[in-house]
C-alpha cells in the first residue's frame, strides 16, 4: 500500500515592519526566556558600538586615554588604521586621521549602537553594522589566531540573524518603532 504524504511549503519571514499578529516577527512568537535572551543579545551588542563612540568621543581612559579624545582633538581613525599592516594598508592607513572618515567612524558607531541598544531602524544596522564590522575585519587581516573568522565576522552575521529574527521588539521599542507613520510609509527605517 502506497504511503503518500502532502507537503506543505515553506512558511516565508514575515516582513519585519509588518504588524500584524499572524505575520509578527519570530522573536515576538517567541517564548519569553528566548526573547529575553534575543534582546539582551542585541542590547549587548549595540553596547559595544555605543561604549567605542562613548571612549573614543570622550576619552574615558580604556581603549582611548583622555588626550586622545576626539573632544580634545583626537582623530578616532588614527590609531587603529595608522597601524594597519596586512593586504589593506595602503587604503586603510591613507584613510587614517581623515575628518571624512573620522566623522562618518563616529557616526556610525554612535547610530548603530542606538539602533541596536533601543531596538530600532534594525534594518538600517543591519547593513551599517556588518559593513563597519567587515571594514574593521579586512583591516586587521592577516588574523592572528584563527586564520579566517573573527569576531568582527560574528557580530556582523549576529547583527543580521537578529534583525531578521525581529528581535527590535524584544525588550526593545521595536513594536512602538514599527507603528511610527513614518516608519509604516518608509519600510526601510524597520
Amino acid at each position: 500500500m502506497a504511503h503518500t504524504t502532502e507537503r506543505q511549503a515553506p512558511t516565508p519571514l514575515p516582513d519585519a515592519g509588518d504588524t500584524r499578529p499572524e505575520t509578527a516577527g519570530l522573536t515576538e512568537r517567541a517564548n519569553r526566556p528566548t526573547q529575553v535572551v534575543l534582546g539582551v543579545l542585541r542590547m549587548m551588542l549595540g553596547f559595544t558600538f555605543l561604549w567605542a563612540f562613548l571612549d573614543k568621543t570622550f576619552g574615558l581612559g580604556f581603549a582611548t586615554p583622555s588626550e586622545g579624545a576626539w573632544i580634545h582633538g583626537g582623530s578616532p581613525t588614527t590609531g587603529f588604521l595608522s597601524h594597519v599592516d596586512g593586504p589593506f594598508a595602503g587604503l586603510f592607513t591613507g584613510i587614517a586621521g581623515a575628518a571624512w572618515a573620522d566623522w562618518l567612524f563616529m557616526a556610525g558607531l554612535l547610530g548603530i549602537g542606538l539602533a541596536l541598544m533601543l531596538g530600532i531602524a534594525m534594518r538600517i544596522a543591519a547593513v551599517a553594522g556588518p559593513a563597519l564590522l567587515v571594514l574593521m575585519y579586512l583591516a586587521e587581516l592577516p588574523l592572528e589566531n584563527n586564520p579566517v573568522v573573527d569576531d568582527h565576522l560574528t557580530s556582523a552575521l549576529t547583527i543580521i540573524a537578529l534583525t531578521l529574527l525581529g528581535a527590535g521588539s524584544a525588550i526593545g521599542l521595536g513594536k512602538t518603532w514599527r507603528r511610527l507613520p513614518v516608519v509604516r510609509r518608509n519600510t526601510w527605517l524597520v
